[in-house]
Parts: structure tokens; C-alpha cells; sequence
């Protein structure tokens, strides 16, 4: 939209109740100024600008230390400027290994050297720029060489070794083979080594993102037989951020680890590779075929060895300290402004990154340019927006996390909502975080219109959730009042806002349509998301009016638009899963005890093949979920009558009593525990955290959830009770702020 019908349309909008910069007050009410300021806003965003900030940012590799990296940080600033934002660059000093050595060889029974490397396509021009490519490593692999035997171990999950205990092959001494998927990456190399693998290298099976799935690249979006998925094996589940400065910004002053008491490096080599070299290795090994389950889409007979495949694997790397550039940009709020709405969004990248990250960098870019436009057209927030384009996400969100760990005490005060994009595509929107804003967000997707099939992108998602459903679970569905979020764990730049916080936030983006065969790989490319993803922009344009109007909304409100009820029934689910994962699991011990006593594994295996029958187990025990029940109806209670309040005083109350935004400020707070969780005490939130054997995946109510798995059934009880109390705790702070609401509206 050009300049002169912006001017056109603010003048009418204005005409028909926008503030007219001079008078606070005017005849319409704040919520029909508010609608008024958010037409407008919808109208801003234009898909031909967001095309040209995703060629400028995807130029030229701009991974984390590079000197694009620091480029694009600086044209960054300067767009927040010239958009009206105070904006400056936080700087932090991390440690970033990259790549000086990288072997692998087969030596037996057949000589092969694998390749290492992506070549460019022809007509794909930034493909070709080698001089400034990251070559294909995995970040925070130990330095090693080693020579063992091969093993092809599927996922690399602990449910797979102990399908290789019932078959009686160990892996200890052996270098592992292992596919992408399952699990994140990092967990591949941590369970290897915890069961005596030597060194573990980490393929991408065209089953899960290449030919199997479509036509491959240049032809098509999936993965091409040299394509590599690069990434950060840091062993995440116990803590984010710069490695050496855990729970502390990385600043130039801060005290730093030795590297050798530094506890989320991996314990062995690992280095990721391509189904074109990975190929070769798989066909030569011998032994026991696969599983069904376990095989992928290569034309191989898909074996378990070990050997006779022998390889020779070497990974040495700089390890070098690298500068990383935060770009924070500030509004201030008019009326509350030390409570603060923050969006962010990283712009590092493996390579170069059009998908992941600049798919939803632009869109936070132009959400930037239309906020500021409205501020040059009288809008002012009532609370101060924070809108941050984080460095080193790749690596183990190294910005995001130096950034939340240096100014935690302000942000512990302030933070009233964190809102995180990473990438965009086509499709249906994609929304995770925190419960009690499951209600707030439905609102506002409700008012966004899916580009492509002209419904509410909200009705879209449930008609997609319906037609996906089970035919038992679709009255559900069509019922439900809100659409359900997600809960997050890890792997994006929420991760220090929310499990180390807690501070409510938002995950969202679009996606579902279309392929995705070229994470972190040289081909994530503009080519690719230009022919491939979302080619008009259209969805960018969407993700900018819903973030964007997820910020308004919250920054403008009176009372800040949290929702206990959708929190208390989520956390209800959660617990009905807990109960019913303990009894799955005293069902199954019980059923395989009697399989064993009857003789079945023995009588069934195959004579000529090796395998062991697992070995009889305690059952169980029940254990005492009352606690949790008892507080969970509690809070139940709490929190309809919060709502009750809410509904019978907003209509008449001419100011929100000044302590009931901070202290809702404060209320997913209340789910945190200062000694964090069981082995990892940097995660705190005790509702939400990524899995110690998943990565990114979450696990709810963790600390129970893990004893369960684990079957540590007194700690199980342990935490019952502690997760209790704190929702015991949480069902007053609501009760108090409830009963502050209804007294001074009287």
C-alpha cells in the first residue's frame, strides 16, 4: 500500500473514532478505538515488501560469528530507526565451534570416502557461494577419532536399544549409524554414548524428508540425495544458552566454565550426513535384518551389523569465542510502562536460512513497520512493546538465553507476555504456549482471515482438526468452544522466557501445505521458499496480522487478558494422562510377566536367531494422584470465580485497580520451582519442559511425568505432591487478585 492511501484510510478511520492525537478521550469507547487502530493495522502489511526483506537477509551464508550475521544485525537496527523505534544492539561473547577437520571413510570390507558436502543446482545461484558456507557439522560434537564397527541403530532412541538388548547385540565399542527423526539430534549422540558407542553419525533417510515423500530438489521441495541436515547436538535438556555461562548473560566480564567441567557437550564424535553417503555404509553392513518399523526408502536391505562394515571417523573443531548481535527495539507504553509485551524472532541461520529463520523474521520486520506506522498516526500502547531479532539461535538459542539470563530480574518484574516466530509457510496456523492465554489467542485468530480460502484461519484449523479426527472425537471438536494450543518444551527462543522464567508466551506460524525437504541445509534457500513454500507471501502477510494484532490486543488491554479456566481444564487433561500412563504401564509389566512365565518368548523366537527374552519386572505400584486432584479442583474453583468477577466488573469499572496487572503478571510465575526439575534445576516451569530423552518434544508436569517413565515411583509421589502445592498456591494468587477486582469496583 502506498504512503497516500495509507494517509486515505487513517483519515477515515480517525473520522470514524480514531484518537485525533490531541484529545486522550473521544466519543467512542476505548474497545471501539482499539477495533478502529487494529482495521488499520490489518491493512499494513504488504507481501511485496516482506519478498524483498527475505532476499535481502538470505543474500549470503549468515550463521552466527559471520560477517553477514553482523550485516544483517546492523540493516536491521537501521529499519527498526527509520520506523520510528528506539532500538539499539546487545552484544554477548559465546562459544561457537565450527568445523576444522571432518573424516569418514569405510576401510572394511570395501574402501568408500564419503563426500561431506552439498553441491550447488543449477539454477539456484546462492547455492554456489561455497566461500562463506558452513560446512556440515554438528555443533558441540567433542573432537575425536576413532575407528570401530558399524551399527545401524534406527531413531538412536532408548526404545531402540532395548529392541538390540532383546536381540542380544550391544553397541558398546561400535560407531552408531542413526536416523533423523524420533527424537531431536542431540539425544541420538547422548543415548550412543550411554550405551558404549564410541562415535555416532546421523543420516537423512529419504523416507522422512526426501524422494519418498515427493519430488526432490530442484524439481520439488524435498531433500536431495546430497542434502544434509546441520545442527547443534548440545545436550539441551539441561540448560539453554552460551555453554560455558550457564544461568548467567555472557557477557565480556562473566565467568566462563573450563571447557572441561562443561556437561552438554556430547561424549563422542558425531557428525550429521547425507542419504548419498549414508548409502554405501548401510548396504555393507551385515547381520540380523531390521525391523519393519526400523527401514527406511533406501534400495538396501536395511541390516543391523555390527560389520563387517568397519569405518574411520574424525571431527576436530575450532573451538573459538564468536560475538553475538541481539537487535531489541522498544515503544513505550502510555499508561503502563513497566509492563512489557515482547515478540522476537532469530535471525542467524545455518546457511541461508529463507525458511528457517527469515520466513519469520519478516514477518516480525513487518509487523515493526506497521506498528510504526500507526505511532506516526497518534497510536500509543499502554504498555511498552518490545520487539527483538535474536542472534545464535542455531547453535542452542544462544541470544534469546544470554539476553533473558542478563536481564532476568527486570524481566521476573516486567514480562508480561513473550511471543515467539521462527518459521513460516503455507497452511494452517500452528499455535503452542501457555494455557492461559488459550483463550486470548482463539479471539484474535478468530479475526484473521486465511489468505487462500478467505475463512477465519480459526475455522480453517478446526475444520482441518475435524477432518483429520477420529468420526468418535468430531462432535468433540465441532463443540469445543476454543481451539486447543499446544504446550511447548524446547527449541526456539521461548525456551529461557518460559522454563526458565516463567513468563507466559506464545509460539505461533503457519504451515502444513506444501513440502519441506531442506532444513538446514545450502538449499533453505530464496530459490526454494520462491518456487517451493509460500510463493505470494500471502501467509507472511497473515502471520504479520496475527502476531501484530496479538500485540495490540495485549498491549492495549485495561486488564491484562488472562484465562484460569482453559489452564485448570488443560492441567485436568494432563493429570487424567498421567493416571492413565501408569496403569498402560502396570497393564503391560503385568501381561508381560505372564507372557514369560507361560514360556512365549522362548517358544515363539526363531531357533537359528539369537534373541533374549526380557526379564519379569515389578509391577508397579498405585500411586496417590489425590494431592494433585484436590488441588487441581481447587484451582478450578479459583478460577471461575476470577472469570465470574472479571465478567460482573469490566463492564463498569472506570480503572483497573493498580495491583491487579502485576500481580497477573506474575501468575504463571507461580508454576515455577526455584530448584527447577530433578537433574536439570535451570528449567523451573513445572508444567511445561522439554523431555530429558526428547529435546524439543514436550513433557507436561515433567518432574511426575519422567519418575513415571523411569520408574522412580517414590520421587513419582515426590512430585506429585510439590506440583500440588504449587497449584494450591496458584488457586489463592487468583482468589486474592479476584477478590482485589471486586472490592474496588464497589
Amino acid at each position: 500500500m502506498n504512503r497516500l492511501l495509507v494517509g486515505t484510510v487513517f483519515t477515515l478511520l480517525v473520522m470514524n473514532g480514531f484518537p485525533d492525537g490531541e484529545n486522550s478521550l473521544v466519543a467512542q469507547t476505548s474497545t471501539s478505538m482499539d477495533k478502529n487502530w487494529e482495521t488499520g493495522y490489518r491493512t499494513l502489511p504488504e507481501p511485496t515488501r516482506m519478498r524483498e526483506y527475505m532476499r535481502r537477509l538470505s543474500a549470503r551464508p549468515h550463521h552466527t560469528g559471520s560477517p553477514y550475521d553482523k550485516e544483517n544485525a546492523e540493516w536491521i537496527l537501521a529499519q527498526f530507526k527509520e520506523w520510528g523505534w528506539d532500538a539499539k544492539i546487545e552484544t554477548f561473547e559465546v562459544l561457537m565451534p565450527t568445523p576444522k577437520a571432518r573424516v569418514l571413510e569405510m576401510i572394511e570390507p570395501v574402501k568408500f570416502n564419503a563426500k561431506l558436502k552439498e553441491p550447488g543446482v543449477s539454477g539456484d545461484a546462492t547455492s554456489h557461494q561455497e566461500d562463506e558456507q558452513l560446512p556440515t557439522y554438528n555443533a558441540y560434537s567433542i573432537d575425536g577419532e576413532v575407528t570401530a564397527p558399524l551399527i545401524y541403530v534406527n531413531h538412536g532412541i532408548p526404545d531402540d536399544y532395548a529392541q538390540l538388548d532383546r536381540m542380544g547385540i550391544s553397541v558398546k565399542g561400535c560407531i552408531v549409524i542413526v536416523r533423523y527423526g524420533a527424537s531431536w539430534r542431540g539425544i541420538k549422540p547422548k543415548v550412543a554414548a550411554e550405551h558404549g558407542a564410541v562415535g555416532c553419525l546421523i543420516y537423512s533417510d529419504p523416507k522422512g524428508d526426501g524422494y519418498f515423500q515427493g519430488e526432490t530438489f530442484p524439481e520439488g521441495p524435498w531433500r536431495p540425495e546430497d542434502g544434509v541436515q546441520r545442527g547443534s547436538v548440545m545436550d539441551s535438556p539441561y540448560y539453554s544458552g552460551d555453554p560455558l555461562t550457564p544461568g548467567i548473560g555472557a557477557t565480556s566480564q562473566a565467568k566462563r566454565l573450563p571447557l572441561d567441567q562443561v556437561k552438554v557437550f556430547t561424549k563422542i564424535p558425531v557428525l550429521p550426513i547425507s542419504y548419498a553417503d549414508a548409502q554405501p555404509l548401510l548396504a555393507a553392513i551385515k547381520g540380523p535384518v531390521a525391523p519393519e518399523r526400523w527401514r527406511g526408502a533406501l534400495p538396501i536391505t536395511y541390516r543391523i551389523g555390527p560389520g563387517p562394515a568397519r569405518v574411520h571417523l574424525k571431527v576436530q573443531s575450532d573451538w573459538g569465542m564468536k560475538t553475538i548481535y541481539n537487535v531489541i527495539a522498544r515503544i513505550k507504553g502510555s499508561k503502563y510502562p513497566d509492563e512489557w509485551v515482547i515478540r522476537g524472532n532469530h535471525h542467524d541461520a545455518w546457511v541461508y536460512g529463507a525458511e528457517d529463520p527469515v520466513s519469520g523474521q519478516i514477518c516480525l520486520l513487518e509487523e515493526a513497520r506497521s506498528l510504526g506506522i500507526l505511532l506516526k498516526e497518534g497510536w500509543k500502547p499502554k504498555r511498552t512493546i518490545i520487539y527483538c531479532a535474536w542472534d545464535g539461535e542455531e547453535q542452542g538459542l544462544l541470544g534469546s538465553t544470554e539476553w533473558v539470563e542478563a536481564h532476568a530480574d527486570d524481566l521476573r518484574q516486567n514480562a508480561a507476555l513473550y511471543i515467539n516466530s521462527d518459521s513460516n509457510g503455507r497452511g494452517f496456523i500452528g499455535i503452542s504456549g501457555s494455557h492461559s492465554l488459550e483463550r486470548f489467542i482463539n479471539g484474535v485468530i478468530r479475526d484473521i482471515e486465511d489468505p487462500e480460502t478467505k475463512l477465519s484461519v480459526w475455522k480453517r484449523k478446526q475444520l482441518s482438526q475435524i477432518a483429520d479426527a477420529l468420526v468418535t472425537d468430531r462432535p468433540r471438536l465441532r463443540g469445543q468452544r476454543d481451539l486447543r494450543i499446544g504446550a511447548l518444551g524446547s527449541g526456539s527462543d521461548y525456551t529461557a522466557f518460559l522454563d526458565h522464567l516463567g513468563i507466559a508466551s506464545l509460539n505461533m506460524g503457519y504451515g502444513g501445505e506444501g513440502g519441506g525437504g531442506i532444513y538446514h541445509s545450502i538449499y533453505d534457500d530464496f530459490y526454494w521458499f520462491t518456487h517451493f513454500s509460500d510463493t505470494a507471501f500471502v501467509y507472511s502477510r497473515a502471520l504479520a496480522q496475527t502476531v501484530g494484532l496479538t500485540v495490540m490486543r495485549f498491549a492495549d488491554a485495561d486488564l491484562l487478558p488472562y484465562d484460569f479456566t482453559s489452564l485448570a481444564e488443560t492441567l485436568q487433561r494432563y493429570v487424567d494422562e498421567l493416571k492413565a500412563m501408569l496403569k498402560t504401564k502396570r497393564d503391560e509389566i503385568v501381561e508381560q510377566n505372564l507372557l514369560i512365565e507361560e514360556g512365549v518368548f522362548a517358544a515363539t523366537a526363531d531357533p537359528r536367531e539369537k534373541s533374549i527374552p526380557p526379564s519379569v519386572e515389578q509391577v508397579p505400584p498405585y500411586l496417590n494422584f489425590a494431592p494433585l486432584e484436590n488441588a487441581l479442583d481447587t484451582l478450578t474453583r479459583s478460577a471461575a470465580r476470577f472469570q465470574g468477577v472479571v465478567a460482573k466488573v469490566q463492564d463498569d469499572m472506570k480503572q483497573i485497580p493498580k495491583p491487579v496487572n502485576p500481580m497477573l503478571i506474575q501468575s504463571e510465575r507461580m508454576l515455577t520451582s526455584d530448584g527447577g526439575l530433578p537433574q536439570r534445576p535451570w528449567f523451573k516451569h513445572q508444567i511445561y519442559a522439554p523431555g530429558f530423552y526428547t529435546g524439543y518434544g514436550v513433557k507436561t508436569i515433567p518432574a511426575v511425568r519422567e519418575a513415571i517413565e523411569q520408574k522412580q515411583w517414590k520421587e513419582a509421589e515426590t512430585h506429585i505432591s510439590h506440583v500440588a502445592g504449587l497449584l494450591r498456591a496458584l488457586a489463592v494468587h487468583i482468589e486474592s487478585i479476584a477478590f482485589v477486582l471486586e472490592r474496588d469496583s464497589k
